[in-house]
């Protein structure tokens, strides 16, 4: 099979989405050594991807199997008539032969036609790979995106007997504008074998690679995480015709990690320091995801997107700055860190957006226990006292208490992490702590991974849960249907904004109206 391939237009997309996988090949490390004859002849291994779109642009990545320049064309149409052309860098084994450009100078709110090729040391180019993504809208238009998180949890794979990851057809057949990926993109710390049992009887099957046989500790485990999720192709497809804004979560390094931690020694890892496996982790991350640490405010992660009039995305990292998840830390606590707080709370302040989405990747107020922890710890936010904030929760206090007083409207919140789905009312009319406005929070997932759930909510901002789409058992496999995303659509002339929480089929389970605020 050749790159071309796997090159689709949206139209394509959605009529060959319903079609069964065709097996990869092995994919070769990008390496400056082997025949030249194999070398000739550069390849992109793993599909192509978009990232964080512009008014006149987006982030296009890539890999390659050996060093090769990234190059990336955009037009009007699929003929590639009057085409730009776009170069980029050299692909090489320091980012594992990953690499991205950011294309510009393109017409706001159109769908823009991109194909993607790489160019050989000795000029040689690779088959290449299209794909489409819609550039952000300079005046108030309809948009569609989508959210959730969670692929390759608990055990459950790739399965070949079911087509592989399907949900991303699923979505790609809803044609959103845009995806927000919540979180534990891979799940660093689960290996996967070939069957697992279930306990009726049946037999979950996985495709299965070297990286994915154990837990990642080296960055090259970390890496082989990333390219095995891109061995699906409904996945692959997904990624060549919908923009995404990702986030990282635990799994991306290991369950419930925190600065200064260490893993259990009954997980059995040879390092144990999380600091030491989030920083392999990070690099990989970076790697493999369409994003620029030099367009994040930290040069990490932490970032907004604006997608026109309409509407800002506050994409957030709970994960990197807070403070330990044994401990509760008083008015002191940390789950965004000072700075990162201060940039929300400012950020929100300062939009003129109508509608202002915040990216959360660990729910507000559902309680998470984290047990990895001898002793009583949470991993979220929420501390299960339902009283006064502390911990983690005062610097939820501060955004909230600076959103009413800054007469912000406009507020939801979206989140993953939990593995069901839901829909979360928050009012101070029911809540311990009252110096806010009511908001909502909507909860997605898993994309592909165990199902658990409901988890029990902290009554501190005075949540209430509206819809709850969660299995009987804990852990219920992909096959019994508790696999969501979520879709946020919101009206160009009315400035309605609707949330819809769905299924892996794409059917809607539960649909939420809100009205614009009032300006």
């Amino acid at each position: 099979m050749t790159g071309s391939d796997f090159g689709v237009s949206r139209r394509t997309l959605l009529r060959t989405s319903a079609l069964g996988l065709v097996a990869l090949p092995a994919l070769a490390a990008c390496s400056n050594d082997g025949p030249a004859l194999v070398r000739a002849r550069p390849n992109l291994t793993h599909g192509v991807a978009v990232g964080d779109p512009r008014t006149d642009g987006a982030l296009i990545w890539a890999r390659s199997d050996q060093p090769a320049k990234l190059i990336v064309e955009t037009a009007a149409t699929e003929s590639f008539t009057d085409a730009k052309r776009f170069t980029g860098p050299l692909l090489t084994p320091d980012s594992d032969g990953t690499g991205r450009v950011r294309v510009n100078g393109l017409p706001a709110g159109q769908q823009v036609h991109y194909r993607v090729t790489l160019e050989g040391e000795d000029g040689a180019s690779s088959e290449p790979i299209t794909g489409v993504f819609r550039t952000v809208p300079s005046s108030a238009s309809d948009i569609k995106l989508q959210w959730s998180g969670d692929v390759v949890g608990q055990g459950y794979g790739i399965n070949p007997e079911l087509g592989g990851m399907k949900i991303f057809s699923a979505m790609a057949a809803r044609d959103p504008h845009l995806f927000i990926h919540s979180g534990d993109s891979i799940y660093a710390d689960v290996p996967l074998q070939e069957s697992v049992t279930l306990p009726d009887g049946r037999i979950w099957r996985n495709t299965v690679s070297e990286a994915k046989s154990a837990v990642a500790q080296t960055l090259d485990q970390f890496r082989g995480n990333y390219a095995y999720n891109l061995t699906d192709q409904n996945y692959r497809r997904f990624n060549a015709a919908v923009a995404q804004v990702v986030q990282w979560d635990d799994h991306e390094t290991v369950n419930n990690w925190y600065h200064g931690g260490l893993v259990a020694e009954t997980k059995g890892y040879r390092e144990r320091s999380m600091d030491t496996l989030a920083t392999r982790s990070w690099q990989a991350f970076h790697e493999w995801m369409p994003l620029e640490p030099e367009e994040a405010v930290d040069g990490r992660l932490y970032r907004k997107i604006s997608y026109g009039p309409l509407l800002d995305i506050f994409v957030l990292d709970m994960r990197t700055y807070k403070d330990t998840n044994d401990i509760d830390n008083g008015p002191n606590g940390r789950i965004f860190g000072p700075e990162q707080t201060k940039w929300l709370i400012e950020g929100l302040r300062d939009s003129k957006a109508t509608w202002k989405i915040v990216a959360n990747d660990l729910p507000l107020g559902l309680v998470v226990k984290d047990g990895e922890q001898k002793v009583t710890a949470y991993e979220g936010p929420a501390n299960a006292d339902n009283g006064a904030p502390s911990g983690r929760e005062t610097e939820i206090a501060q955004v909230l208490s600076a959103i009413k007083a800054n007469k912000v409207g406009g507020v939801v919140w979206l989140t993953a992490d939990v593995h069901y789905t839901a829909a979360h009312h928050y009012s101070p009319a029911r809540a311990a702590f009252t110096d806010f406005d009511e908001f909502w929070e909507f909860v997605s997932g898993p994309l592909n991974a165990g199902a658990f759930g409901p988890n029990p909510l902290d009554g501190t901002f005075g949540p209430e849960a509206v819809f709850v789409h969660a299995p009987p058992v804990q852990n219920a496999a992909p096959l019994d249907g508790f696999q969501h995303f979520g879709e946020v659509l919101i009206d160009g002339k009315s400035r309605e904004l609707t949330v819809n929480l769905c299924d892996a089929t794409g059917s809607v389970l539960f649909s939420q109206r809100l009205a614009p605020p009032v300006r």
